[in-house]
């Protein structure tokens, strides 16, 4: 509501002479302020704060009045009366020198400021007064209190005594009334009348008049408090009342609210004890409480010493409060605390070293709540704080501090809006984002198009919804709208703000006229003609319908009170607007749909409709009177009403799920008086008007019926015009802002399924429930609350020197106003269900299901009750756990919301939740059926805890095994650190809760990363990687080939061991190769040397047709076609084949890998689709290649006569898409073939030879499959992959692997007979791979030969030898990788490790089914 802003600033003083002050007051216009010093009295202008006058006592009088106490003004601001120690009361006169000024402002010249304006000097100028002592008054007794009443000064002394003096300084024969003889009792009814004080010594020890109430609040000196009030309109002592507060005996202080009709009496013990009087009986009622809670303020709450001072702000919504000890606190007209200095930055220094409370001994608000002037009572005491230099001006202990206060506290109207408004003295903060992006997305985009995707924002697409949620909850910021200086200099200060329904323009009136703001333009509009604007003040409010600024205003040259409405596009003239006359002033506007409603001074209610004209380029609205309502029987005074409002809420039968279009009409009138919600509803009882036979304008001139009482204690209500069917709960609820005491929502209450309501079940249900910040603004449909808070920043660092000690930046902190939110949902669902109303709780609960962050409603809800029940002292007759439990099983998200609760909830409180919730191990087995894996985990951690380990293990093992089934290798990893835990007696330190899945940094083969494979890389490509990789060498917790040589004699790494041998097992007997690779790069699996054991058993492949079949479709490889016609060229005849490839096959082992580039992102489609993607030249590549001279050039292409051979263009083992023979260098190819021109039949043949092959990652996997085969010794299965990539080359080499080995004959049986059905099975479903089958057919005779001359086959040897068992430690593995491998030259353009190959094994396996959907579409 009210917010502190900045550093307070101290007032300098030209005088010398100047006392220290001992007490300030405004005057009744917050123009002027009074300061009293001991002898010395003077008076300031506000706004620049400048001293104008002062009056100085001379010694003789001084001595004789002794020094100066209280001040008290007169109401028109033209004299002051200030009491003295010994009992003197002293007049003095204020006369104005016309047309003399102190202060004028100086423009440069050529500026567009104009002196001529009316009433230019004073608004602008500081006016030039006098102070003379008209009269002294001697009272014979010391002075208490002082306090102007109406025309007449009320005094009361320290002899019992009240006297009521007229302001000229005469008694008019007016006798002082004795207190002792006003009679006191409980209440005002004429049979309880109680005794007298009954003592001789009692008096006033501080009073407040109070209009509203017609009576003062006082405080005696024994600490009793009471309302003086008289029964006539006569003031004497027969006719006085006074009431008792039966529970107050020590009283301090009193501060009276006119508006709400509140007493707030300041006690001994700290504490503020806020009083109304109560209509019926007239007796005091206490409404609330405010003080320091211990939670809050544990040092402290309890030490502050007696409250000193109470002062409401101008427009009563805030009370400031200051204790004897010192500290400032800031509350709510009911009691929610705002601001409080004895707490954090205000308290504590940044080294932590407490600094001395503030102590106050007087002050007062200046104009509208922006300013709080006070006087520091440490100066006073002290005058040593002053920092006097000859060169500067004197520094009095009077501080200003700076508010900015919400929108609602002055303009109620803009209740029904989803935006927070504050207003500063200069400046407004608002909550919306920007509007000219929120208005074109597109322009926005349009300076963006040059950046690459990756650079813009994230959330820049999809988000940019005029006025979504994202923007009004945002960052933390404010949008600021800077006030017009033009406008603010003659019309300070700002009284009414506005906001228009989009955020999008904002209005503001101050002392006169009104400025309207586009934040989509970025700018003002003020009136063209000033006298237009300085003749009109607005009264009542301003609002926003549409394009048009709706206001009331009082015309001063017509003397007219009128309601006008201005076009927001328009020039700012009141030729373009519509005005219409109205009655009596306006005090409050509000505007519903397409009605305005006007509260007036009358207490009539008067409602327009507003219609708008389209008239040419300047549209215009008209306003016709609906209806008129008078409420002077129900208000006693028209200042009490705070707010009016028109909603659609309505409570008898007529509201049913058949009529929902009802619910948006114009049902209701809700009344704010003085704290009472008030509702008058339209009296639906009588005959109904059809309505096809009612004009539209006579069909709302139904009649209003009584008025009722709905909350008490209402500080703001919110409603909204809009309807929603899904979320009719939240649309057509009423919600109250009460203070202290939270907030409340009228809800209405729906029957379910159309059914007939039960006759016993109220249509609507007042639920309280807290919340943490203070409420501003509701979004209805989001189930937010939108509020503000104050924030601190210490600087006292920046003067470390002890001379600054007194500089407010060292003693204060800097405030600053965030912008906070909350969610409440799950308060209403706890009410409900707490009122056995579940089944409207469920509703209520659907039909926000789908907002972000329902799942953290239930947590919070399911957690508020867990805290409270389970940890209460005494035992709860009727637990709210078990009915919440069952109420979020009702939800998808139930598993989540329980363990997310117990993992936030301590150890101790874990029995009660889930002796409600159900058992944790059920839970976690629903979760393994629900196939969620991650929640699983958690219930593994709370399993861990409250079961013995055999459990754990048991529940681990089962996690472990779905979990390697669906490859989650995060959560497979961190279940292999559990299970090591658990074994090695680690389990005291559970692991933390794997978070789900997320894509790996390096993506790949992990444990191969220090192999010596060197993979070529384009120098155009960095690698997008590189950091990635090396953060991930770094850290810790990933997998490493350390775990199988560490511990590896431990029971505990044998069981993992045995589970992770059991998978790959299962996955080559499957024939699913692709998850093989994946699982054995992601857990760091030792794959060779697995498959070595295996290579008889499961590593066999069983059918080869099968296992060809399975690999086609999980590497998305297309089956070989035969092409449609044979062209006769030397593609097809010659068989020209590349022979760089056929060169790298005569090494060894998998020399395959040398020359790979690898793709540094990971693509999602196919590489080798077109002929000219895969077929361009890197330049650089070329000239490596032709520098090593023409034995090379001849080795690129050479003719194979050979008939049966098949073409395979850029294939062999050479990967590099750069590489080919087409878009290059062709003085490079053999001169034999260099005029060779390709037909365009050629080229389709070629084409098609480049779409038979899959995805350019599918090809690499396979290559780095084979590289391990191969390494393994498990030759059927290269001779598998070999059929797939249809490279005879690697067939030959297995062949040839064969023939120099002496080979397992059991092994060679396998591969002849599986050629055989491949050739079968080719013959009749395949004949694609006939050509391929006949090329390698010589070798297989030639081998199988061979084969039977052997006479004793011996086991099978790798090429180069080298000791290959499962514990071998990847040092072994890389010296092993080192010597069977060759390099290449054209490996110089830079290489890096097999990560990269890694990259697309396991980036193939984290894409989505989409993307993987992708390449089959591609290839086709």
């Amino acid at each position: 509501m009210y917010f502190l802003s900045g550093w307070p600033k101290r007032l300098r003083c030209p005088l010398e002479t100047l006392e220290q002050p001992l007490h300030i007051q405004t005057d009744p216009k917050r123009v002027f302020f009074a300061v009293l010093a001991p002898s010395q009295l003077s008076i300031w202008y506000s706004r620049p704060s400048v001293l104008i006058v002062s009056y100085k006592e001379l010694s003789k009088p001084a001595s004789q009045f002794g020094p100066y106490k209280q001040a008290e003004w007169r109401p028109d601001s033209t004299m002051i009366a200030v009491s003295t120690a010994n009992g003197y009361i002293l007049f003095f006169d204020i006369p104005s020198s016309r047309d003399k000024y102190l202060y004028e402002p100086v423009y440069p010249k050529g500026s567009p400021h104009v002196k001529g304006t009316p009433r230019y000097k004073e608004e602008q100028c500081a006016p030039s007064l006098n102070l003379e002592m008209k009269k002294v008054l001697d009272l014979q007794a010391s002075i208490t209190s002082l306090q102007s009443m109406l025309e007449d000064l009320l005094v009361a002394t320290a002899d019992g005594l009240l006297h009521l003096i007229h302001w000229d300084g005469m008694t008019n024969g007016r006798k002082a009334i004795n207190l002792s003889t006003v009679p006191f009792s409980v209440d005002l009814q004429s049979s309880r009348v109680g005794s007298f004080l009954g003592f001789e010594d009692v008096h006033i020890k501080d009073m407040e008049y109070c209009a509203t109430l017609d009576g003062f609040a006082a405080v005696f000196n024994d600490g009793r408090v009471g309302f003086i009030t008289p029964i006539s309109s006569r003031f004497t002592a027969e006719q006085l009342r006074g009431v008792w507060a039966q529970d107050v005996f020590d009283g301090t202080c009193v501060a009276v609210n006119n508006k709400y009709r509140l007493m707030a009496f300041g006690c001994a013990n700290g504490s503020v004890q806020v009083y109304t009087i109560d209509n019926s009986t007239g007796a005091m009622q206490l409404s609330h409480k405010l003080e320091l809670t211990p939670k809050q303020y544990p040092d402290i709450w309890n030490k502050t010493g007696p409250v000193k001072l109470m002062r409401w702000s101008p427009d009563n919504c805030v009370v400031m409060v200051t204790w004897e000890c010192g500290g400032l606190s800031l509350w709510s007209v009911f009691g929610a605390q705002l601001i409080c200095t004895l707490g954090g930055d205000f308290a504590y220094r940044s080294d932590g070293t407490k600094k001395d409370p503030l102590k106050i001994s007087s002050m007062s608000w200046g104009s509208e709540g922006y300013h709080l002037w006070l006087i520091d009572g440490n100066c006073s005491l002290n005058a040593g704080c002053d920092i006097d230099t000859k060169n500067e001006a004197h520094q009095l202990g009077i501080l200003q501090f700076q508010f900015i206060k919400s929108a609602l506290t002055a303009n109620t109207c803009m209740s029904n809006q989803e935006q927070v408004l504050l207003q500063g003295e200069d400046r407004l903060y608002l909550n919306c984002g920007d509007a000219t992006q929120a208005q074109n997305p597109r322009s926005a985009l349009s300076h963006s198009d040059q950046k690459p995707i990756r650079e813009r924002g994230p959330f820049l697409e999809g988000s940019l919804d005029s006025q979504g949620l994202s923007t009004l909850l945002g960052h933390r910021h404010w949008h600021v709208v800077q006030i017009h200086s033009t406008y603010l200099e003659s019309n300070w200060p700002i009284r009414f703000s506005a906001i228009d329904k989009l955020g999008q323009n904002v209005a503001v009136a101050g002392k006169f006229g009104f400025a309207h703001y586009s934040l989509l333009t970025k700018k003002w509009k003020l009136f063209g003609n000033i006298t237009q604007e300085q003749n009109m003040i607005v009264t009542g409010g301003i609002a926003w319908w549409n394009d048009f600024i709706v206001l009331a205003c009082y015309n001063l040259s017509d003397r007219q009170e009128e309601l006008r409405i201005y076009l927001r596009t328009s020039n700012l003239d009141n030729a373009f607007a519509h005005v219409t006359k109205v009655q009596a002033e306006t005090l409050l506007l509000s505007v519903f749909r397409d009605i305005v409603i006007l509260f007036r001074a009358d207490c009539s209610i008067c409602l327009y409709s507003i219609e708008r004209q389209p008239d040419g380029s300047n549209p215009t609205a008209s306003i016709q009177v609906l209806q008129e309502v008078s409420m002077s029987r129900y208000i006693p005074h028209p200042f009490l009403v705070v707010s009016v409002t028109l909603t659609s809420v309505r409570t008898e039968t007529g509201i049913s799920l058949k009529m929902p279009q009802q619910a948006c009409e114009a049902e209701s009138i809700m009344l704010n008086l003085a704290g009472q919600l008030i509702m008058v509803q339209r009296d639906r009882s009588g005959p109904q008007i059809r309505e096809k036979d009612s004009s539209p304008n006579q069909r709302k001139l139904l009649p209003f019926c009584a008025p009722v009482v709905l909350a008490q204690s209402v500080e703001n209500v919110w409603t909204t015009c809009r309807a929603n069917k899904q979320k009719r709960h939240l649309l057509e609820a009423l919600w109250l802002s009460c203070g202290g005491s939270g907030m409340k929502v009228w809800l209405p209450l729906f029957p379910r399924d159309h059914r007939k309501p039960h006759s016993f079940l109220s249509r609507r249900i007042m639920l309280p429930f807290h919340i943490n910040i203070y409420p501003l603004a509701v979004l209805f449909e989001d189930a937010l609350v939108l509020g503000a808070v104050n924030d601190t920043v210490l600087y006292d660092c920046l003067y470390s020197h002890s001379s600054a000690r007194q500089h407010l930046e060292v003693l204060f902190p800097f405030c600053i106003v965030e912008r906070t939110s909350q969610i409440y949902l799950h308060h209403i669902l706890r009410q409900l269900l707490v009122r056995n109303l579940g089944e409207q709780a469920l509703l209520l609960a659907h039909s926000c299901a789908t907002l972000p962050y329902f799942p953290h409603v239930l947590e919070l809800m399911l957690h508020e009750v867990l805290e409270e029940e389970a940890t209460s002292r005494e035992p709860i007759p009727d637990p709210l756990l078990p009915t919440v439990a069952k109420f979020i099983t009702e939800f998808p998200l139930f598993l989540q919301t329980v363990v997310h609760c117990a993992r936030k909830t301590e150890y101790a409180l874990w029995n009660y939740l889930f002796a409600a919730v159900g058992n944790p191990k059920d839970l976690f087995e629903e979760c393994l059926m629900a196939q969620d894996l991650d929640t699983a985990a958690s219930y593994l951690i709370i399993l861990q805890n409250m079961e013995v380990p055999a459990v754990s293990r048991q529940h681990a093992t089962l996690l472990f095994n779905t979990a390697l089934e669906q490859g989650k290798w995060d959560l497979c990893r961190h279940m292999i650190r559990f299970l090591k835990a658990i074994g090695s007696g680690e389990s005291e330190t559970p692991p933390p809760t794997p978070t789900t899945q997320e894509p790996s940094s390096t993506g790949g083969f992990e444990f191969f990363r220090h192999r010596s494979i060197s993979l070529s890389q384009s120098a155009e490509n960095p690698p997008a990687n590189k950091f990635n990789l090396q953060k991930t060498l770094s850290m810790p917790s990933g997998p490493s080939g350390k775990r199988w040589s560490k511990d590896s004699d431990c029971a505990e790494n044998m069981y993992i061991d045995m589970m992770l041998w059991r998978h790959a097992r299962r996955l080559l007997e499957e024939i699913r190769l692709k998850d093989l690779g994946c699982f054995a790069a992601q857990l760091g699996f030792e794959l060779i040397g697995w498959l070595c054991k295996e290579r008889a058993r499961a590593a066999r492949v069983e059918d080869f047709v099968i296992a060809l079949k399975r690999l086609h479709k999980d590497f998305l490889w297309p089956f070989p076609v035969i092409p449609a016609c044979s062209v006769n060229s030397p593609f097809k005849n010659g068989k020209y084949k590349t022979a760089v490839g056929e060169q790298l096959l005569k090494s060894q082992s998998a020399d395959s890998f040398l020359n790979v580039e690898m793709d540094t992102g990971v693509s999602s489609a196919p590489r080798s689709h077109s002929w000219l993607s895969t077929i361009n030249s890197s330049q650089r590549e070329m000239d490596t290649v032709s520098s090593h001279g023409p034995h090379m050039q001849d080795a690129f292409l050479s003719p194979l006569f050979n008939k049966g051979d098949e073409c395979s263009i850029g294939s062999a083992t050479d990967l590099t898409e750069t590489s080919s023979i087409v878009d290059g260098d062709w003085t490079m190819v053999d001169e034999n073939i260099s005029t060779l021109s390709l037909t365009q039949s050629e080229l389709e043949h070629i084409s098609l030879e480049l779409a038979s092959k899959g995805p350019h990652k599918s090809q690499v996997q396979l290559r780095y499959l084979l590289h391990i085969f191969m390494e393994a010794g498990c030759l059927d299965w290269c001779i598998i992959i070999g059929l797939i990539l249809r490279e005879s080359s690697i067939i030959n080499q297995v062949f040839i692997i064969m023939q120099s080995s002496d080979a397992d004959g059991e092994i060679w049986q396998n591969i002849k007979s599986g050629l055989h059905a491949v050739d079968r099975w080719a013959s009749t479903d395949c004949p694609g791979y006939k050509p391929f089958l006949n090329i390698i057919k010589p070798q297989l005779q030639k081998l199988s030969e061979i084969s039977e001359e052997q006479v004793q086959p011996e086991a099978f040897q790798p090429v180069n030898p080298c000791k290959v068992t499962e514990q071998a430690s990847p040092r072994a593995e890389e010296s092993r990788s080192l010597t069977c491998h060759s390099t290449s030259p054209q490996s110089d353009s830079g290489s890096s490790s097999v990560s990269r190959h890694e990259d697309n094994m396991s980036g193939a396996e984290e894409e989505d089914p989409l993307q993987e959907g992708s390449y089959e579409c591609t290839v086709s």
